[in-house]
């Protein structure tokens, strides 16, 4: 069975997103300056830049694979609607995530379909079933939970995440949206599986113990 992972960067100080984050207004608080530190480690890598099409070039090495790979796996992704709504408004024509992408919403919306691959489908009766719909596109490849930090949050709570790849980034948000909150005990255990170390984040790995 596929298995249900989170992938995501992360502040030093356990945010996943800073204070203010808002696409329209990448000067708001800084959070534009912050989010560029805390995602530094992906955005010059080869393979990052020829997926979203930004450009020749970039880094290659461990961390360089380490993106291709994790990005191969993905057979489906779920998001929140806060991301959505944010990333309708960034995101290229050609969104980046090339498979179906399963939004947790309480709106009804017909599926948007995007050059490249990506076809937004809009769930409305909860996290289960936007993964069991996930499992019925993904194949034999991984479910990816994109975020934000709440939908994470239902997804751990349900007991439902396999791994975590968390890019940690010596970088100190002081507020924002914290990635373990609102999360009862007892919680799902995991184990360190792999530990990669960049120039500008530590690569964590965990596995279900």
């Amino acid at each position: 069975m596929s298995k249900v992972f989170v992938s995501i960067g992360l502040s030093l100080d356990g945010y996943l997103a800073p204070e203010g984050m808002t696409m329209s207004d990448p000067g708001h608080m800084g959070w534009g300056a912050k989010w560029g530190a805390l995602m530094a480690w992906i955005l010059n890598t080869q393979y990052f830049r020829e997926n979203l099409k930004i450009g020749g070039g970039g880094e290659t090495g461990p961390i360089n694979d380490l993106v291709r790979s994790t990005t191969e796996r993905i057979g489906a992704n779920i998001m929140g609607k806060r991301m959505f709504d944010q990333g309708e408004v960034a995101w290229p024509e050609e969104a980046p995530f090339h498979t179906p992408v399963y939004v947790l919403t309480h709106a009804t919306r017909e599926p948007w379909p995007r050059p490249g691959g990506t076809t937004f489908h809009f769930v409305t009766d909860g996290p289960e079933r936007a993964l069991e719909l996930a499992r019925s596109t993904a194949g034999d490849r991984d479910i990816r939970i994109a975020g934000g930090a709440d939908v994470i949050q239902q997804y751990l709570q349900r007991d439902l995440v396999d791994e975590f790849e968390i890019a940690l980034a010596p970088v100190l948000f002081h507020g924002g949206r914290r990635l373990f909150e609102n999360i009862a005990e007892p919680g799902p255990r995991f184990r360190i599986d792999r530990v990669l170390n960049g120039p500008a984040a530590t690569h964590l790995r965990y596995v279900r113990a």
